[in-house]
């Protein structure tokens, strides 16, 4: 059943990404990490030019936290000691800049909740109930506090999410580790899986991983940067598929 849902049919499996294609804490994580970084960096310089949506887009969406964490200082020439796990949310490395924005999207979950997209849910429930496999694959440490607020862990078969992807090692998007790490828990090879993704890194992993079929969730107007990563199709919402409607 897997052509009425937009996809090729020997597709056995759905692995999809959470923030930003299932969830609506896209927006959350994009406002944590600015207030972080801005703070951050007018320590250092009051004049420094602000975390903007193209920075987030570019070096963190996706990534696990720590690696956005060095990857937007290195775009500007800025490099911090590792520090260790327990390092408080003011000290200047690498964990402590990381844990400042854990803190701040914990303390925004637990006064607002999560929301979802009603468009993904469809799609969700549409696949679940055309008996395909599903995984929820994320960079994201609070991968089960997210789907258990959001209330659709019930239709979710296995979750590889960053407390996972430490655990075993696993190297975060745009590499394809933790989106294969899912299929494997699924029974499902790659070319029998699809990916939802928004972010170009995950996008990225997914081509990288040689999945069956990519879909590129195209929620901040970058359509063309998804297809240019390895997106087969583009969808500004996941329900598109079912009503045919998806753009290449």
């Amino acid at each position: 059943m897997s052509g009425v849902l937009g996809l090729p049919d020997d597709i056995r499996a759905c692995l999809f990404d959470l923030d930003g294609v299932l969830t609506q804490t896209a927006k959350v994580h994009q406002a944590a990490w600015k207030r972080t970084f801005d703070e951050f960096l007018r320590s250092r310089d009051p004049e420094a030019a602000e975390f903007s949506p193209a920075d987030y887009n570019e070096h963190v969406d996706g990534k696990p936290r720590k690696d956005g964490v060095r990857d937007f200082l290195a775009s500007r020439g800025i490099t911090l000691p590792e520090g260790a796990a327990d390092d408080p949310p003011d000290m200047p490395t690498v964990h402590g800049v990381a844990s400042r924005k854990n803190d701040l999207v914990l303390r925004e979950l637990a006064e607002h909740g999560v929301e979802v997209y009603e468009g993904s849910m469809r799609y969700l429930r549409a696949a679940r109930d055309a008996g395909l496999a599903i995984a929820v694959v994320t960079a994201s440490a609070n991968g089960e506090h997210v789907l258990e607020v959001a209330g659709f862990a019930d239709l979710v078969d296995t979750r590889v999410d960053g407390l996972v992807a430490a655990r075993d090692g696993l190297p975060g998007k745009p590499a394809p580790d933790t989106f294969l790490a899912g299929a494997r828990a699924l029974g499902v090879p790659p070319a029998r899986a699809a990916v939802f993704e928004d972010a170009l890194s995950g996008v990225a992993a997914g081509r990288a991983g040689n999945f069956g079929f990519v879909v590129g969730v195209d929620r901040v107007g970058q359509a063309a940067a998804l297809t240019d990563r390895g997106a087969d199709v583009v969808v500004t919402d996941l329900d598109e598929l079912l009503a045919g409607e998806q753009h290449t």
